[in-house]
């Protein structure tokens, strides 16, 4: 009966809320260690500027609860649609776990329910101060947080958890960072070495026709420094003394050519084209909108159904979804296209009888107008789908249209 007992006190814990008398969740929110922030988030504009993308457009897709394509609403949607808890928006939410996740491979969530297991809140967690394992006596997995004032335990049910990929003897993710830290660390290198070489200042041989002693050489190179600075970097060779510059081996190609590789080494790791870094060379899609599809597919498609599937799975009973209850990201807002794209699928479902004029408009974000419009059609020129072909013009009682004479 341990499992029980295990699972009766996470219960107790969860109904207790997230700030209570044995723990308080409160204090983890944007804790950073020694009092900066050294990620590469914060240091590396390159992994900044993906991890926000991503975040940013996961974020912002619509989601929704629906029963049998019907859009609905219970608690459980307005909590992570609306408010996940009293700090944050349902935006923010998705947002942190999404930003989490791609930094350091995992994004944790915990589940408070109510005395009716009713999800309550939401609370993201700090990946550090988690920790997944199996339990032994029930063989679940549960979750090991470390808080500041103890060690709780948390059912896998009652934690959100996404990840990036796992291997089969693994809960954890791999962290996406760790496998560029070869490639960061170059990009780094070279960005400290071109910042080095710029800053260092003009070199010169000065070179005079006969030696001189220790002191008229001193003398020399210092009103060789003073000449050189009121004049603004202009030098006037005397006779017997020759001047050369010192060249420098630095080239801005060689900066350019490795942000390059960075940026095809990030795009890589992170499954986005690296036409979303600002890398436009070498551009094959002969459109915005086959570029947007291979995003959608290739990168977006399993992140959104990890999340879909976490929520389904950890916030509707298995009663709501046997009744057909299911959350679902809206990605068809990536997929519109131009206006001329958009115009002709319009026009080829709504004459083919598989969109109504209302549902056009709502993938518009217009208001239905209601009555005929939310009839499916079909050309001939246009009918209502369920009207008697008898009824058309032109059609005779068998049913079949007469042509017309010319």
């Amino acid at each position: 009966m341990k499992w029980y007992n295990r699972l009766k006190y996470s219960i107790k814990a969860a109904v207790a809320g997230w700030k209570g008398q044995t723990f308080d969740f409160s204090s983890w929110f944007g804790r950073r260690f020694w009092g900066i922030d050294n990620s590469k988030l914060a240091t590396n504009e390159t992994i900044f500027s993906v991890i926000s993308r991503l975040a940013n457009t996961l974020s912002s897709l619509p989601l929704k609860l629906y029963k049998n394509y019907d859009s609905v609403i219970n608690q459980a949607a307005d909590i992570v649609i609306n408010n996940p808890n009293s700090n944050m928006s349902g935006f923010e939410l998705i947002n942190k776990l999404e930003v989490s996740r791609n930094e350091t491979g995992n994004g944790y969530a915990v589940i408070i329910r109510d005395i009716r297991m009713q999800p309550e809140q939401i609370v993201p967690i700090d990946s550090s101060y988690v920790v997944p394992f199996i339990n032994t006596d029930d063989n679940n997995l549960w979750y090991e947080v470390r808080g500041t004032t103890g060690t709780y335990y948390f059912h896998n049910m009652n934690m959100i958890h996404v990840k990036h990929i796992t291997g089969a003897s693994r809960w954890v993710g791999l962290n996406p960072l760790n496998v560029l830290k070869n490639t960061l660390e170059y990009d780094k290198a070279v960005q400290e070495f071109s910042l080095s070489e710029m800053q260092k200042k003009d070199s010169f041989i000065l070179e005079y026709g006969v030696n001189v002693d220790t002191e008229k050489r001193q003398r020399i190179i210092e009103d060789f420094r003073r000449f050189y600075k009121e004049n603004g970097g202009i030098l006037f060779q005397e006779p017997g003394v020759t001047v050369k510059d010192i060249e420098r081996k630095y080239f801005a190609s060689d900066t350019l050519a490795s942000e390059r590789i960075t940026r095809s080494r990030v795009a890589n790791v992170f499954n986005v084209p690296v036409s979303f870094l600002n890398d436009t060379e070498g551009q094959s899609y002969s459109s915005n909108e086959q570029m947007m599809i291979q995003f959608v597919q290739m990168t977006l498609m399993p992140i959104v159904r990890q999340y879909e599937h976490e929520l389904n799975r950890k916030l509707l009973t298995t009663e709501e979804r046997k009744a057909g209850y299911y959350f679902k990201f809206n990605l068809g807002g990536l997929l519109r296209g131009d206006t001329a794209a958009r115009t002709q699928f319009y026009q080829v479902m709504l004459r083919s009888g598989a969109l109504t004029p209302d549902e056009v408009r709502r993938l518009e974000d217009v208001p239905p107008r209601g009555g005929a419009a939310d009839q499916l059609w079909i050309s001939g020129d246009l009918y209502p789908i369920d009207m008697d072909p008898r009824h058309r013009k032109g059609g005779d009682k068998s049913g079949k249209e007469i042509e017309s004479k010319g």
